[in-house]
């Protein structure tokens, strides 16, 4: 009779409305609910997962922390200049969050801003890819000799191999893989796209690295990503200018002195 008796009243406290209101009650203050939630809304944040164990940790981290706090108010350290400093600086990184937070909400990236971007993309990025080779030496007779070696039968990539002073594509035979003609430089770049392919270079082509023989093995035209692709860096992208140019228009208005 008696545990029948316990049992309801501890039913009965559950489910009070206290109870239901806090996570719990210590040494007499009540610990929120909703702080549980705000704290799994910072997890979630960061990319985990609130599984059920990490909502049981977090529960237990909240009555920690009021246990500490309570124990460090007992000692009057709330009353110390140096934690009522520290609190400012923590009151104005949570209010700055929220004001960019605020903005971003009010001022969000539309799909029209996403492809005009994609757009402006396309347009400076487009054209033709080039796959090249060179071969790169210091001397321009050393080059001369190699055109000449070459045009009598002798192999571009053994040569890229052996005499290239380029030792990122010469290991690999000359290789220069795809690439625009703007990712080089001009004197390169400007002898490159002269080439139809399958041809070289008749002449050295100097440059500030020294002197280049060219062939072009394949054009085609430039390969770009998708706008589903590249969606969401280029919101993100377009995020941070909105937010930056907010950030400085309020510091170009305010008056400082």
């Amino acid at each position: 009779m008696k545990k029948q008796m316990l049992s309801a009243a501890l039913v009965a406290l559950l489910a009070s409305p206290v109870l239901a209101q806090n996570l719990a009650v210590v040494n007499g203050k009540p610990v929120p609910s909703s702080r549980v939630k705000a704290l799994q809304q910072q997890v979630e944040a960061s990319g985990r997962p609130v599984t059920p164990e990490v909502l049981a940790q977090i529960k237990e981290e909240l009555i920690a922390r009021e246990v500490f706090m309570q124990e460090a108010r007992k000692r009057g350290l709330d009353a110390s200049d140096d934690y009522k400093t520290q609190l400012e600086l923590a009151r104005q990184t949570i209010l700055i969050r929220q004001l960019f937070a605020d903005f971003q909400k009010k001022n969000p990236v539309t799909d029209a801003d996403i492809k005009g971007e994609y757009d402006k993309f396309v347009a400076a990025n487009g054209g033709k890819e080039y796959r090249a080779r060179h071969i790169l030496v210091e001397k321009e007779d050393e080059a001369k000799a190699l055109i000449a070696e070459i045009k009598k039968g002798g192999s571009f990539e053994e040569l890229a191999k052996k005499a290239s002073k380029d030792p990122g594509s010469g290991a690999n035979g000359g290789d220069l893989d795809w690439a625009a003609a703007g990712s080089y430089v001009p004197e390169f770049s400007g002898a490159m796209v002269k080439l139809a392919k399958g041809e070289m270079t008749d002449a050295p082509v100097k440059s500030q690295f020294g002197f280049h023989i060219i062939r072009v093995d394949d054009v085609r035209d430039a390969q770009l990503p998708k706008l589903d692709e590249v969606k969401p860096q280029i919101s993100q992208q377009l995020q941070q200018q909105k937010l930056a140019k907010f950030q400085e228009d309020l510091r170009a208005k305010a008056k400082i002195q």
